[in-house]
């Protein structure tokens, strides 16, 4: 083997010709490449993602050896180190100032897993290595402490620059607030709108959520006083919808939708989540039952140019980790953490998309 010796220009220059695959611009132009070391016959250097949870890594890894022996020699050895550091277009306010990003997750009707996906969905990007919370603005109808086995828990109270904040609940390595976390868990919370509106503020404001690369909100069901309050109160990321196949969970997904994309709240749409897409029964793990209909996310996705960002089944043992609660990704059933882990891979993709091409977000301001 020959004595190769090359400079960081000449790496710096083959790697400009290494285009991410969402972002279609080269991985020096969007400063992903950090730390490079040259030597005899050897390179190393970090690429820093967009995301943790990204899919593409290996792709992007692969991209750059080939073409440092294209343009350097193929005599090189080439160490690469993948990170990442999410993106954020967030106005910088006190409120939230360490949460990159805010996800609302919306259904149109009760029933179709909301809460149940939130949960996966924040376990697999955690699993990646982010750093995830959760509110769940499910006032009158709070399940998160159910689904994470946490019900008994209750937040402390810790003061911060003077003030006395909460500090959420941690379980399983995501942070999260609840209503149910502060009421006892037998009483009924019967509140006028304004009431359940404060909470959610307080959520925001008087919670301690430190450094989070996503926080993914839990909404109630339908269009409410919550979901003006959310974004009215702190600038959204963009919100997903969750829907199941059949026409009537579909034609109310299609109104919570509506709501996100009117002219006066804009939220950008990531896209949907068809829950509950087909039935596969545990001794059958090839077959597909299209018990609720098929295609109903896919039309709504369509409709509103959005990505179908993942299908979840419906399989007993997701329904048995939320009552347990122990979220089915934390185990090993290869269906459902295969679909909630490509789910989260989507969404994550989907974002970082979102924050290189869309203006940044702001707090809607709704008279």
């Amino acid at each position: 083997m020959g004595e190769v010796r090359v400079n960081k220009e000449k790496i710096l220059a083959a790697l400009g010709t290494v285009e991410e695959p969402d972002l279609k611009k080269d991985l020096v132009t969007l400063n992903m490449i950090r730390d490079i070391e040259v030597g005899v016959n050897q390179v190393s250097f970090t690429v820093v993602l967009t995301t943790p949870a990204c899919p593409l890594k290996e792709l992007i890894k692969n991209r750059c050896i080939e073409a440092i022996h294209r343009d350097c020699g193929d005599d090189i050895e080439v160490t690469i180190n993948m990170t990442a550091d999410v993106t954020s277009i967030r106005t910088n306010t006190s409120l939230l100032s360490g949460v990159k990003n805010i996800i609302a997750i919306s259904s149109g009707k009760g029933g179709v897993g909301k809460s149940t996906v939130t949960v996966n969905l924040a376990m697999a990007l955690k699993k990646s290595g982010a750093k995830v919370g959760i509110i769940d603005a499910d006032i009158s109808g709070p399940s998160i402490p159910i689904m994470f086995g946490a019900e008994d828990m209750q937040p402390m109270i810790a003061v911060k620059n003077g003030k006395n904040m909460i500090s959420p609940i941690s379980q399983f390595g995501i942070k999260m607030i609840s209503i149910g976390f502060l009421t006892p868990a037998d009483s009924a919370v019967i509140w006028r709108g304004p009431m359940a509106s404060q909470a959610l503020r307080q959520f925001f404001g008087d919670v301690d959520w430190g450094e989070l690369d996503y926080l993914l909100i839990d909404l109630p069901p339908g269009t409410s006083d919550i979901h003006l309050t959310l974004v009215q109160t702190v600038p959204v990321t963009g919100a997903i919808v969750v829907t199941t196949p059949q026409k009537v969970a579909v034609a109310d997904a299609n109104k919570g939708m509506a709501m996100f994309n009117q002219a006066q709240i804009k939220v950008p749409l990531l896209g949907v989540i068809e829950n509950m897409a087909y039935f596969t029964p545990a001794e059958l793990p090839d077959n597909k039952y299209y018990i609720f209909g098929q295609g109903g996310g896919q039309m709504l996705a369509d409709k509103y140019n959005v990505p179908l960002i993942g299908q979840i089944p419906l399989v007993q043992k997701i329904r048995e980790g939320g009552d347990e609660g122990r979220p089915i990704v934390m185990d090993s059933d290869e269906i459902t953490n295969s679909a909630f882990k490509n789910a989260a891979e989507a969404l994550a993709r989907l974002i970082a998309i979102r924050n290189a091409e869309l203006p940044k977000t702001e707090k809607v301001d709704i008279v």
